[in-house]
């Protein structure tokens, strides 16, 4: 007879959440589930459909709040720590997000080391791709242990950068996290916020359906080997769920028989950096485990005309007649400049000259002013085969088992700093070791969270976006800061206004 498991489901409204809600309650038999949810009305009304049904336990309260944690925690034998504070909203609410993506973390961890069952529940902690932000062409192939590097105002990777410390660094005996991609979904399309053109032309994704996403988690609570426990791990579509900016774009509007995309949008309305996006190089490892790609990047075109039947009927009888396309494309247009000129969208910044936003999205507002309005001009990137692969600083071919204290000077070496301590046990990835930053600031560190994570020093990252000084001390870091930046660019610091020390 099957055991049948129970699991604390966090975010079970959102996207993702949701389709993990329900992949889940398709198996009575396997899974009770606990889930914790604000008893706002809108929560209220998506789980009404829900509400008696045997299987499941609504808990009406606040993951900030340690009592409802604990409440939900215990007596479970896996957790999957999905809910966020994502951007949009997360950039207007830089200290919202810290204490709900670090809070909510923080107060889990603790709630399972107070349980009494500590060595025995699992915790699935759901981390994001914007943890290594902007890596376009030519490094757009990344990894996991690639550098840590939040895109500048991004507050929502900031604070899931400090929640994913916490987790890794946390002593639990099972915890995983899982960096999650790009999720198309109905969200993606609802959303009317100045972010959309953040989105470079030239930038990409390796995307992942909210349906995919619910069935990695339901697949998370399976009986999985003791090896997939203890490790960091992108979330990624596969080869087929690989797409770029422009050639979404190029799509969306393809299906509405819109060819010329110059009447629709101008080139210089999207950034030109400081986004993030990246295809994976290592993705298939968790499909391996967890076997849960089924959709590409076509789900998002399938999305988009469910959701506009009629206006895409309309559209493409209109754009076959004399002067249709630029009709359609006029319409369009308004929409999108409408769009790009909300408080965080490029039309905004330029006419109310926001240099700290103009500088870090397109170099200096000379750079950006340099760029042809016209898309026709745009010359998309096209070598996306090629890999760049990141050096990590350790001599990666030799088995996890093997690691030693050397590999642990190098790899800080590497990193411009120091490896304090002068033993440790080979192969162990756990035990925390004192290191030095290039800046002199002392911190503790577990082999995994620098090695397989890319974390480095806890007080550079909490105080400010810094990254021109540290690409000078640092090679690692060096590889994807000057790749797409000029030695020559003038050095900005922009300090952060929160970090995870206000909520301790």
């Amino acid at each position: 007879m099957i055991k049948k498991k129970t699991v604390f489901l966090t975010g079970a409204t959102g996207s993702m959440g949701f389709c993990g809600l329900k992949e889940l309650l398709k198996e009575p038999l396997k899974y009770n589930v606990v889930i914790l949810a604000r008893p706002s009305a809108k929560n209220k009304q998506i789980l009404k459909q829900y509400e008696g049904l045997d299987n499941l336990k609504i808990v009406w309260g606040d993951l900030n709040n340690y009592n409802d944690v604990k409440t939900c925690v215990n007596g479970v034998d896996i957790i999957l720590h999905v809910a966020a504070f994502v951007s949009p909203e997360a950039d207007y609410n830089p200290e919202q997000a810290m204490k709900i993506n670090y809070g909510s973390t923080v107060n889990i961890i603790n709630a399972i080391k107070k349980s009494g069952n500590c060595d025995n529940i699992k915790l699935v902690y759901i981390g994001t791709v914007a943890q290594t932000g902007d890596r376009m062409p030519p490094i757009h192939w990344g990894r996991v242990g690639d550098p840590i590097k939040p895109s500048v105002h991004d507050y929502y990777a900031v604070s899931k950068i400090a929640a994913e410390r916490a987790v890794i660094e946390s002593g639990l005996k099972y915890w995983v996290s899982l960096r999650q991609t790009g999720i198309i979904s109905q969200h993606m399309l609802d959303i009317k916020d100045g972010i959309t053109f953040h989105n470079c032309l030239d930038n990409v994704l390796e995307y992942v359906s909210d349906h995919d996403s619910g069935v990695l988690l339901k697949n998370a609570c399976e009986d999985l080997p003791e090896d997939f426990w203890g490790h960091i791990y992108n979330i990624g579509g596969g080869e087929k769920a690989r797409l770029g900016t422009y050639q979404m774009f190029k799509d969306l509007f393809e299906v509405m028989g819109l060819t010329k995309m110059e009447y629709a949008i101008d080139a210089n309305w999207f950034a030109t950096r400081n986004f993030h996006g990246q295809y994976y190089l290592d993705s298939d490892k968790l499909e391996n485990y967890l076997h849960f790609r089924s959709q590409g990047a076509e789900y998002y075109i399938d999305l988009y005309k469910k959701n506009n039947e009629s206006a895409i009927r309309a559209a493409k009888i209109i754009t076959k007649f004399p002067g249709g396309q630029k009709l359609i494309g006029n319409s369009v247009r308004k929409q999108f400049e409408k769009i790009a000129r909300t408080e965080h969208g490029p039309l905004f910044w330029v006419e109310n000259n926001k240099l700290e936003y103009i500088e870090t999205f397109f170099i200096s507002k000379e750079a950006r002013d340099a760029i042809s309005p016209s898309i026709k001009d745009f010359k998309p990137y096209s070598n996306y085969d090629r890999v760049v692969h990141i050096d990590h600083g350790y001599d990666e071919t030799k088995p996890e088992s093997k690691l030693d204290i050397e590999d642990l000077k190098k790899a800080a070496a590497f990193r411009g700093g120091k490896c304090m301590s002068d033993n440790m046990t080979m192969g162990d990835m756990r035990t925390k070791l004192g290191f030095k930053c290039a800046f002199g600031h002392a911190f503790d560190a577990s082999p995994r969270l620098i090695l397989e994570g890319g974390h480095w020093c806890p007080q550079c990252e909490r105080e400010s976006w810094n990254y021109h000084e540290i690409a000078k001390t640092s090679e690692f870091f060096a590889q994807v800061w000057y790749t797409l930046h000029s030695k020559n660019e003038p050095s900005k610091v922009y300090p952060k206004k929160v970090n995870e020390l206000d909520y301790i």
